[in-house]
């Protein structure tokens, strides 16, 4: 059970590094919001790592929504910019 957990953990941040690494490189977003997600997945792993200097309580309270919320807005810039495209093929027709 325990081996399930931490394949399932291992590529959830798998997942959200390749979605993060995508969104870096959309060129005609603002420079910020290319690198939200990636900052915001760089912050959840640092809180990650607090558990190993004997702070587990901060790490179980923000390493995970911070994680989500790399995913999220990861996952919202991609499919915005699949919209986009979509959009200007739909319009050159």
């Amino acid at each position: 059970m325990l081996f399930v957990i931490a394949l399932i953990g291992i590529s959830l941040l798998g997942f959200t590094l390749w979605y993060s690494l995508r969104v870096t490189k959309l060129r005609d977003l603002p420079t910020w919001r290319r690198f939200l997600p990636l900052g915001l997945l760089l912050l959840s792993t640092a809180a990650s790592l607090l558990r190993a200097v004997g702070i587990p309580q901060i790490a179980n309270a923000v390493a995970f929504p911070l994680l989500l919320a790399a995913i999220a807005v990861s996952v919202a810039e991609v499919r915005a910019e699949s919209r986009r495209r979509g959009a200007v093929v739909l319009g050159e027709k």
